[in-house]
């Protein structure tokens, strides 16, 4: 059996150091906002390029806290419009709604499943205060046809990077093209924790220090609570262990995309779609996602081969039972994705002969 990812085998390669960073978080005594988490978010903003790094919880509440520092800054109001992907994983909508803001949902570019810049400027309106771009799978969107977007109607740009460690752009990694970035460090991701943790991005220093506070339960001085904040900390375990993953990563995700371009070359089946790729060192490839009309059949074809495979995402976020005031909405294209796509197993645990042999097995499909 080829799994679909083995995460112990992932971390297999980093465990002695994995295993000392954790025994001198444990022996230092010190768990929560030290010296870890400083160094981690030093090394994260040197990485993306940008001034300031915050660690949080997760990667919904990087969003989140992007979303309600705004408010706080009074570049927001409740019930704001932010345009976003309608292809999206929920986390990125339920960030939005948490916040008290009202996605629009737009529709993706059926090539890449990004969110289609030509399809944006007809959901603006006087509400609208922001675009949430989301880099799906790995592949950065179109920034520059954003921003401009962006900068023509005076919106904000937050992008949801929770899939986009390690990407780039014309030139430059994500997490300093837009006003501020989120990151998730799920353990699957490919920069992952051992469990929860996220971290935000952004070369606004006011902004940051809004967001460091909100994440503080609002305060910016022991005992003082200037924000109605909320609890969202990156401890010093996972900023330990990422601070590790960090320095693998380059390495990593030039293996990753080494195997992707295996199965972009040897891929020869007419029922299915490739990934589209601009230009492959700037995909991460957190996913290799293909499509298929005949996906449940393949997927079950695959299985029988010993090949798991896994689809992201069954169900799109206007067809969930979380959102159903949206169930009469019609977004054809998400609901095409949605219907089609198939991850093929792809990570740093798994060596060539292996990706051989899904090739083989999916070319006679």
């Amino acid at each position: 059996m080829i799994p679909f990812l083995d995460l112990k085998k992932v971390n297999k390669k980093y465990q002695s150091e994995i295993e000392q960073a954790v025994l001198r978080v444990v022996r230092s005594g010190w768990y929560i906002l030290g010296e870890e988490v400083k160094q981690f978010e030093n090394s994260f903003a040197e990485h993306c390029q940008v001034k300031c790094c915050i660690g949080v919880g997760n990667g919904l509440e990087a969003i989140k806290l992007i979303l309600c520092a705004y408010k706080e800054l009074g570049v927001m109001s409740e019930g704001d419009e932010v345009i976003v992907p309608a292809n999206t994983y929920i986390a990125t909508i339920l960030a939005i709604t948490e916040s008290g803001l009202t996605p629009v949902l737009v529709e993706p570019d059926i090539r890449t499943y990004n969110l289609d810049p030509k399809k944006i400027e007809e959901k603006i309106t006087s509400k609208t205060k922001a675009i949430l771009p989301v880099h799906l799978y790995g592949l950065c969107c179109p920034m520059d046809e954003i921003n401009k977007i962006a900068q023509k109607y005076n919106l904000k740009v937050i992008d949801d990077a929770a899939q986009a460690h390690g990407a780039v752009y014309n030139g430059f990694p994500i997490g300093g093209l837009c006003d501020a970035t989120a990151f998730s460090f799920y353990p699957t991701k490919n920069l992952g924790a051992l469990g929860d943790a996220g971290a935000i991005t952004t070369n606004d220093k006011q902004l940051a220090e809004v967001i460091r506070a909100l994440a503080n339960y609002g305060t910016e001085a022991k005992y003082i609570n200037k924000y109605k904040g909320i609890n969202s900390r990156l401890d010093e375990m996972q900023a330990a262990i990422l601070a590790v993953r960090l320095k693998y990563l380059k390495d990593d995700t030039i293996y990753r995309q080494e195997l992707a371009s295996k199965y972009l070359n040897e891929i020869v089946n007419n029922h299915i779609v490739l990934p589209f790729v601009r230009v492959i060192e700037e995909h991460t490839f957190h996913m290799f996602v293909i499509r298929c009309q005949k996906r449940n059949e393949l997927q079950k074809y695959l299985l029988e081969q010993g090949i798991q495979t896994q689809v992201h995402y069954p169900i799109p976020p206007h067809k969930q039972e979380a959102y159903k005031e949206w169930s009469n909405l019609s977004f054809p294209i998400t609901e095409r994705i949605h219907d089609e796509v198939l991850s093929l197993p792809l990570n740093t645990a798994l060596n060539f002969s292996e990706i051989t042999e899904i090739i083989d097995c999916v070319n006679k499909f």
